[in-house]
């Protein structure tokens, strides 16, 4: 395993993150296009619209620029649900600590929010595997599975993490 990747700020998205945010995504080689246009669509709605409360994005920079990143916002019609939209790492990055510096960011924001859940949607092809085993070493659980949800031979896979509250807070 590499060195863990220690000097970084994880901060709110930019503008000048689009273009890198964009290759980042499809340097990883596991999203398809339509799925990066979905990514592209959110990042778009949080650069063009301040007063949108759907979206919040977390870049994660090592002083150069983007190296991973997060989309999360909460759930419609739940309590202290937040869904998990999107965490991408720069494949050059993988196991070394990106992403699950992103995904303590995340938990901290939920829990700031006091959240109780966050919730992940994922694919059950092969090329989500790293994906899926990300998601349960970071504690998540598989809470439930669609069969063929996304097309043939492609089911939806959710998983769960819940947040228990800081004492004192």
């Amino acid at each position: 395993m590499e060195h863990e990747v220690t000097t970084h700020t994880i901060r709110a998205l930019k503008p000048s993150d689009r273009e890198p945010l964009e290759r980042l995504l499809a340097e990883t080689r596991v999203f398809t296009d339509d799925e990066i246009d979905i990514a592209l669509e959110l990042i778009d709605a949080v650069l063009t619209n301040a007063q949108q409360e759907d979206y919040e994005i977390a870049v994660y920079d090592r002083g150069d620029g983007p190296a991973g990143y997060t989309c999360i916002g909460p759930t419609p019609g739940t309590d202290g649900t937040y869904d998990l939209y999107w965490i991408a790492v720069d494949p050059a990055l993988h196991g070394r600590g990106v992403g699950r510096a992103l995904d303590k960011h995340v938990e901290d924001t939920v829990r700031a929010r006091h959240g109780r859940l966050i919730v992940a949607e994922t694919s059950s092809t092969p090329r989500y595997d790293a994906t899926r085993m990300f998601y349960l070493r970071c504690g998540y659980q598989e809470c439930a599975r669609i069969t063929d949800y996304y097309r043939e031979g492609d089911d939806l896979v959710v998983y769960g993490k819940y947040i228990v509250p800081q004492q004192g807070v």
